[in-house]
């Protein structure tokens, strides 16, 4: 039986300054015993499809007035990412699922199949029962909790803006010509957040001297499809980080120069913070 364990951290800064939101639905670590207990990987190799220390690079954007979400149930649980309905029947004994993807068909449905280099996670399927208590107790939590900030946000300062963090393996963008992005911005290509706001984005990115790519190979998923609707000044923007710029991906371990990394990402943050939604234009604020 799953118990109904905290998903999630929220953080709230001293002084909610305007309608932005970090959130990082992939860096969860609490890896519950009954998870380990059946699984047939170790701790290690299911730690592969984390965003191990995205939370911890976001965590400044409080000290600039913005509101903080960090997940933690790990990916391999339940993916925050993912819709409820994105179920894998290779992965769910009885499932009967209402649609499919390809993210599915790769075996990263809500539930997911498989870890990085398409390890799988489980011996046989599991039942029907757990998947549903999984969803049910750990990835609707999350949600009410997302969903309740882009309200007040809306209700408080007339929109709303989400920054999605993610990492992206090094490996995802070898195919790439070179130089190869930094990061990768992703807004569905133009539908989950108005162009100003995605532009303000990109100038924060690149302000600080990071190679910035748009929309590919990662546009945006579930959070970005679901809660952009920037026709009423409610954006959503995914932030894909290059994993290799501050960890070890191999012992997922920071590298010796990762306070190198936040110092200069933080400043990033900074401008993200000051970014707002019901702006006319996508001015950040001076330094």
């Amino acid at each position: 039986m799953i118990s109904e364990e905290p998903t999630f951290d929220l953080i709230r800064p001293q002084e909610w300054l305007g309608g932005v939101i970090f959130a990082s639905p992939h860096s969860g670590r609490a890896y519950p015993e009954w998870f380990l207990a059946e699984s047939r990987l170790d701790a290690q190799q299911l730690r592969s499809s984390e965003d191990a220390f995205v939370d911890r690079l976001v965590a400044p954007a409080l000290d600039h007035g913005a509101m903080v979400l960090t997940a933690r149930v790990p990916r391999c649980v339940v993916d925050l990412n993912r819709g409820p309905e994105e179920i894998d029947p290779l992965v769910v004994s009885g499932a009967m699922p209402a649609m499919t993807n390809p993210r599915i068909m790769a075996g990263l449905g809500v539930i997911p199949r498989v870890v990085s280099q398409g390890r799988a996670i489980h011996d046989r399927p599991i039942p029907l029962e757990e998947a549903d208590q999984r969803i049910s107790r750990l990835w609707h939590p999350y949600h009410r909790a997302l969903s309740a900030l882009i309200e007040s946000a809306v209700a408080r300062f007339g929109g709303a803006l989400l920054i999605d963090m993610h990492s992206m393996p090094r490996d995802a963008l070898t195919h790439l010509p070179r130089p190869r992005p930094d990061m990768v911005l992703g807004d569905r290509n133009g539908v989950s957040a108005a162009p100003r706001i995605s532009a303000g984005v990109a100038e924060a990115v690149t302000a600080e001297g990071f190679r910035l790519r748009r929309n590919s190979p990662f546009s945006g998923a579930y959070i970005t499809q679901t809660y952009g609707r920037p026709r009423n000044n409610v954006h959503v923007v995914q932030l894909e980080l290059d994993r290799s710029l501050y960890m070890d991906e191999r012992r997922i371990e920071p590298r010796p120069d990762f306070d190198l990394f936040q110092s200069r990402f933080t400043r990033v943050i900074t401008r993200l913070a000051r970014l707002r939604p019901d702006a006319s234009d996508a001015a950040i604020a001076a330094e």
